[in-house]
Order: structure tokens, then C-alpha cells, then sequence
């Protein structure tokens, strides 16, 4: 989804299992005030048409957001914002294409680090949940190939690692217990499962991200801090792990910032975007 107007443009990538969707009241609230919003489905995600056994890699996986920022003119530098899982995606394009990044704003966002792999947060947080129980119903099912994923699925086909499902007393419980009804709701009826890709080669590379490109992006922590899924706790250790970050911090937000506290998140936006050159 696109939206015009003048102001900053920003580019907004949604956490695991969801799409472009869970943006809509930030999308509206930054047209509003003037600004671009791309907001974008990555691969087998949201309305993506791409099936998750077809998406072999992490970097396929987030090709809409590199394609997107590749195509971008080069006076129009970007505000990149993502949510979750969604971090490391736009870790990869700051990597690749850092001259077109304003900022790059991780909402309660996986933040990796230069000097270490990626993967690292990701690990360190189901390290985290898996030992306090924290992901409650989720589930983790195989990707087969050629088959539909879902609980309990079985297919005759190889095994393509593996996926969440997200459990709806988790969402209800730990990820939109702060948010209005309407949007867990439309969140059960939209959620898909997702490919962590935890086993992927990006994920493992230690040498991927560079101080000279990655390190050189300005950066900012959105800090949710009424989070139930990746705790301040977890928020703050990867802040720690990257020194320079800015942080902002947003009371009684859930891990659902741009459903619990839209206003509170564009308010935010609008202050990073007008210190971007």
C-alpha cells in the first residue's frame, strides 16, 4: 500500500505472521500530517500471493522491502520503521543501501548488532519465552513442500524447517492485551503463519553487517513498554548491544504499538522524521 503527499517517506514492515494491514491507523495518521507511506506485505505475508514453502530464504523473504528501497530516488531518503520480526529485514536493506536511509525506527523490534549475527536476537528471545512459557498456544509446525502449513499438518513432501502459528490466547494474552477488541479480532482473522528462518544463512553471518554501512545508519528503539511478548527486559538488552541507539519509550504500549498507542507512535514518527536531514 502506498500513500502520497509531501513530508518524509516512510516505509513501514510488519512483524511475523502479519502483513501491511496491521499499519492502518499509522498509515492514516502519517498522510495526514503530510508524509509518504509505503507499507508493505514481505513474501507469503499478509495479501502477499507467495505461499511460505515457496519463500526459500530470508533474503526472498524480504524482497519487497529491498526491491522498495533500491527503487527509491536518490534524494529521497527514507525513514524506515519496523515492528518485531520485521527488524531484521530492515537491518538487511540498511546494510545494503544505507546512503538511502534517513533513520531506520525498530518498533519493540528485533535490533541485531554489528559484530554478531543476526539470528542472535532471535535466539535470545525464544530462549526467553520458551523458559517462562511465554508463547502460551503459538505453536511450531514444518514447512513441506507444496503443502499448506497449519497445525497439525502433514504433507508428503520435504521438510522446509519450520513456522509459527500464532495461538490466539497468545495474541490475546501477551501481544493486544492493551489494544482496542477490534484489532485482535482483525488480527485472528488475518495472522499467517511465519518463517523465523532461523537456519538461514543471512541469520548465521556474522561478518553481514558492517560498521561502515549498518553501524552508519541512524538508528532509534520505539521502547513498548507494557509489552508481554519481547519484554522491556528483551527490549533494553538489544539497545545495550547497540551503542548510539536512540531510545523512545512509549507507557503502556503492548507488543501491538500501532494498535495500543497509534497516536503516541506517530507522535514519535513525526519527531524522528523532522530531525532527518
Amino acid at each position: 500500500m502506498e500513500v502520497g503527499g509531501g513530508g518524509k517517506h516512510f516505509v513501514l514492515v510488519h512483524g511475523l505472521c502479519h502483513g501491511a494491514w496491521c499499519w492502518y491507523k499509522v498509515a492514516t495518521a502519517l498522510e495526514s500530517a503530510g508524509h509518504r507511506v509505503t507499507a508493505l506485505d514481505l513474501a507469503a505475508a499478509g495479501a502477499h500471493p507467495a505461499r511460505l514453502h515457496e519463500v526459500r530464504s530470508f533474503e526472498d523473504y524480504s524482497r519487497t522491502l529491498l526491491d522498495a528501497v533500491a527503487a527509491a530516488p536518490d534524494g529521497d531518503r527514507l525513514v524506515l520503521v519496523g515492528h518485531s520480526h520485521g527488524g531484521l529485514s530492515l537491518a538487511l536493506a540498511m546494510e545494503r543501501f544505507p546512503h538511502k536511509v534517513a533513520a531506520a525506527v525498530f518498533v519493540a523490534a528485533a535490533l541485531p548488532c554489528v559484530g554478531k549475527h543476526m539470528g542472535v536476537t532471535t535466539e535470545e528471545f525464544m530462549r526467553r519465552t520458551a523458559s517462562k512459557g511465554l508463547l502460551m498456544d503459538c505453536q511450531v509446525v514444518p514447512i513441506n513442500d507444496g503443502a499448506d502449513t497449519g497445525p497439525g499438518s502433514e504433507a508428503a513432501g520435504g521438510k522446509k524447517g519450520v513456522a509459527i502459528v500464532m495461538g490466539p490466547r497468545f495474541m490475546e494474552e501477551k501481544y493486544y492485551q492493551e489494544s482496542p477488541a477490534e484489532d485482535l479480532t482483525l488480527a485472528k482473522m488475518l495472522v499467517r503463519p511465519g518463517n523465523q528462518f532461523l537456519d538461514d544463512p543471512v541469520m548465521k553471518d556474522e561478518a553481514l553487517l558492517t560498521a561502515a554501512n549498518y553501524g552508519s545508519v541512524k538508528k532509534v528503539f520505539v521502547v513498548a513498554k507494557a509489552d508481554e511478548s519481547s519484554t522491556e527486559e528483551m527490549q533494553r538488552w538489544m539497545v545495550e548491544m547497540s551503542p548510539g541507539t536512540e531510545v523512545e519509550e512509549i507507557a503502556g504500549a503492548d507488543h501491538a504499538v500501532m494498535n495500543s498507542k497509534a497516536t503516541e507512535l506517530c507522535d514519535v514518527l513525526g519527531r524522528i522524521a523532522s530531525r532527518c536531514d
